[in-house]
């Protein structure tokens, strides 16, 4: 009997579409094509061709980066957002927790010991509060 391996992790396994190719990776390829063709035939007209090449390889090479590039089963843009995520929207310097609550005790207290104390405001409509103060 033939012995076939079986991957354990299934996620890795990607279906082909066509040309043995994946539908992130024609539609890569195919935006690639619509922005290189005509970026070629453009710069043909005012550049020799060897240059007007090179030009539309450069416009390509980021789009061609980005349908390929592929690290830890992320793609370019889950991995881009999570790489900007952590380095601009969290901090870079960790507060304790339990450190924190230990400040906010201790300015607390020294609230408490110098006897402020927060004024709670007396119910009713301003008209009465009103009242009130012109009677005293």
């Amino acid at each position: 009997m033939a012995y076939v391996p079986i991957p354990k992790d299934l996620d890795k396994i990607k279906t082909k579409v066509a040309f043995n190719l994946t539908k992130r990776q024609l539609m890569g390829f195919s935006v690639a094509g619509l922005i290189g063709i005509p970026t070629y035939l453009f710069m043909k007209k005012y550049l020799p061709n060897d240059v007007s090449i090179i030009v539309m390889l450069i416009v390509t090479l980021p789009i061609f980066f980005i349908t390929l590039y592929e690290k830890d089963t992320l793609t370019f843009e889950k991995y881009f957002k999570f790489f900007y995520l952590h380095k601009f929207y969290q901090p870079t310097k960790r507060i304790r927790k339990e450190a924190y609550l230990e400040a906010k005790k201790k300015a607390n207290q020294r609230l408490k010991s110098k006897g402020k104390t927060i004024k709670k405001r007396p119910k009713g409509s301003k008209k009465a509060k009103n009242k009130e103060r012109s009677d005293k």
